[in-house]
C-alpha cells in the first residue's frame, strides 16, 4: 500500500495524518486560535524608544505593540556577516518613526508584546537562509568531522555566487545534495517573493506570514515518499495546488481534492487511532501490551507479556513479545510525538542475542521517523534509554488539559481517605475555636458513606467534642473536596 497525507479542513482547526502502508504514523493539530507568531516578519515602525531600558517598543499591527532589545538588533560586521548590538544604545540605532523588517521570536506572553530581532532568517527542512548575512555555518549537533566537512563542500557548489548566509541543520545529517539543493532553491524563491511584497509596503504590516500546517507539511516531509495527498477543502487544495507548482512542482500531480461525504479521516480510521494515542495502555496483537507514562520529566514505557503465552517456552515468550513491542514502540513515539527522555522497560531477556535482536527491531523501525533520535544498549535491567528530539507539542498535549480533579496526578484519595481528612478538621476546628455545631459539606459519594459505613466513626466524633455535625451534599464538589463550617 502507499503512503498518503490526509488533511482534514475546518474553520477553526486543521488536522493532518500522515499514513503508512494503511496506518496511521503521525498526526498534526492547529487550531486558529492559537498559532504561533514565532517566524513571521513584519514593517514594522517605532513607536518608542526606552533607553532605560536599552529597548523599543514596535507597531507590528498587532493589539500590542512588540518588544525589540538593543541585543536582538543585528547589523553588517564589513566581514560578511551579522553582529548583534548588545553593547550599543538604542538610541544611536533606532528613532521614533523609523521602520524596520523584524522577525518574532517569542510569542506574547500575558499582558507582553511579541519579542523581535532584525535578524531575519528563514527556515527550510535542512537549511536556514540568513539574506542579511554572508556566512556559512553548520549545526555544532552534528559531530562527524566528515559529515561536516561533506555538507560544507555540497552547500558551497549549489550557493556559489549566491550573496546570502547559510545554515546546515541538525536534521541535514545524512541528506544527499540533491536534497540539499532543493531546499536551497525553495529558500531564495521565498525570499525573492518576499523582497516583491516589500516595494511599496506601508508600515506596519505583515511581509511574512509563517506558512500554514499543510504547506509546512509538504515542505518538510520528502515529495518522494509520498504517493498522494488528499485534502477534504477545495480551497486549502488550491491553496497546495498553487505552493506546490512555485515551491515543489514534482509533487503537484499527487494533491487531490477529496468531495467524498464520507469524513476524510474515517478512510483509514484516523480518528478511532487518535483516541487510542491517548490511553495508557497499547494492545499488541499477541496479548501483551504496553504502558505508556508521559510525565514532566520523562516517559516512561513498559511493556507487559498480558494474555500472550506463547507456544514453546517462557523465553521465547518473552522475545517475541519484546519484538512486537518494538515495532509498536516506534509508533507510538511518532504517533504521540512524545520528545525528550525516554525509558522503555522491556521484559528481562537471558540471551544476549535476544537483547541485540529487539535492540535492532526498535533502531529500524524507528528510521521513517524524521525527529533526531539516540538509542543506547539494552541495561542488565532489561531497560532502554533513548532520546528523541521535541519538534512540536506532544498529542496529548495538544488535545489535552490536566484533570482539574486530580489536577495532573492520574490518581483521587479514597472515600475513606476524604472522610477521616473531614473527622481531623473538625477536631482541629474544635479546639481553635467555640462552635455550637459543625456542618460538612461534600460530594454525594462522601456524605454517603459518612452515613453508612462510617457512621459508628462520625456518632463517636460527635460525642467526643459532644456538639453535633450536620451533612450536606455539595453536587460540585469532587471525592477530594469538603468544607468544615463553624455553626
Amino acid at each position: 500500500m502507499s503512503d498518503e497525507i490526509l488533511i482534514n479542513v475546518t474553520p477553526r482547526e486543521t488536522r493532518i495524518a500522515l499514513v503508512e502502508n494503511g496506518l496511521l504514523q503521525e498526526v498534526y493539530v492547529e487550531r486558529s486560535n492559537r498559532r504561533s507568531m514565532v517566524g513571521n516578519i513584519y514593517l514594522g515602525r517605532v513607536q518608542r524608544v526606552l533607553p532605560g531600558i536599552q529597548a523599543a517598543f514596535i507597531d507590528i499591527d498587532h493589539q500590542r505593540t512588540a518588544f525589540l532589545h538593543v541585543a536582538d538588533i543585528h547589523v553588517p560586521d564589513g566581514e560578511g556577516g551579522e553582529r548583534s548590538q548588545a553593547g550599543a544604545q538604542i538610541a544611536d540605532l533606532v528613532r521614533e518613526g523609523d521602520t524596520l523588517l523584524v522577525q518574532v521570536i517569542k510569542d506574547p506572553l500575558g499582558s507582553k508584546g511579541a519579542r523581535l530581532t532584525t535578524q531575519i532568517s528563514l527556515p527550510s527542512r535542512f537549511v536556514v537562509l540568513m539574506p542579511n548575512s554572508r556566512s556559512t555555518g553548520i549545526s555544532q549537533r552534528i559531530a562527524s568531522e566528515q559529515e561536516r566537512l561533506r555538507l560544507r563542500a555540497a552547500l558551497e557548489q549549489i550557493t556559489n555566487g549566491i550573496l546570502a548566509g547559510y545554515i546546515i541543520r541538525t536534521a541535514a545529517e545524512g541528506c544527499s545534495a540533491a536534497e540539499l539543493a532543493e531546499d536551497v532553491i525553495f529558500l531564495n524563491k521565498l525570499w525573492a517573493a518576499l523582497q516583491q511584497v516589500l516595494v511599496g509596503a506601508i508600515a506596519p504590516v505583515v511581509i511574512h506570514d509563517v506558512l500554514p500546517l499543510e504547506c509546512r507539511m509538504l515542505r518538510d516531509i520528502p515529495g518522494t515518499g509520498i504517493d498522494k495527498v488528499r485534502v477534504d477543502s477545495r480551497e486549502t487544495w488550491k491553496r497546495l495546488q498553487e505552493f506546490s507548482r512555485q515551491f515543489i512542482p514534482d509533487l503537484l500531480p499527487r494533491i487531490e481534492h477529496y468531495p467524498g461525504a464520507r469524513p476524510i479521516f474515517d478512510l483509514y480510521s484516523v480518528d478511532d487511532e487518535i483516541q487510542k494515542a491517548l490511553q495508557r495502555r497499547v494492545q499488541l496483537k499477541s496479548g501483551g501490551h504496553l504502558i505508556i507514562d508521559q510525565t514532566e520529566a520523562m516517559t516512561t514505557i513498559d511493556v507487559n507479556t498480558g494474555a500472550f503465552v506463547g507456544s514453546r517456552n517462557l523465553e521465547e515468550t518473552i522475545f517475541k513479545t519484546n519484538l512486537e513491542a518494538s515495532q509498536a514502540i516506534a509508533r507510538q513515539l511518532r504517533l504521540r510525538n512524545l520528545g525528550g527522555i525516554i525509558i522503555v522497560d522491556f521484559i528481562d531477556m537471558t540471551d544476549e542475542e535476544h537483547k541485540r535482536q529487539v535492540l535492532r527491531a526498535l533502531e529500524k523501525s524507528l528510521e521513517k521517523d524524521r525527529a533526531k533520535r539516540h538509542i543506547s544498549g539494552v541495561s542488565p535491567l532489561g531497560l532502554v534509554e533513548m532520546t528523541r528530539e521535541r519538534t512540536r507539542e506532544s498529542l496529548e498535549h495538544v488535545l489535552c488539559e490536566s484533570c482539574p480533579v486530580c489536577r495532573g496526578r492520574g490518581t483521587l484519595k479514597t472515600r475513606e481517605t476524604t472522610c477521616y481528612e473531614i473527622f481531623r478538621e473538625i477536631l482541629r476546628e474544635e479546639r481553635q475555636f467555640d462552635a455550637q455545631q459543625f456542618l460538612v459539606l461534600a460530594s454525594q459519594e462522601v456524605i454517603s458513606m459518612l452515613l453508612d459505613e462510617e457512621s459508628t466513626s462520625l456518632a463517636e466524633l460527635e460525642a467526643f467534642i459532644g456538639k453535633p455535625v450536620r451533612l450536606q451534599v455539595e453536587g460540585m464538589y469532587s471525592r477530594e473536596q469538603f468544607d468544615v463550617v463553624m455553626m
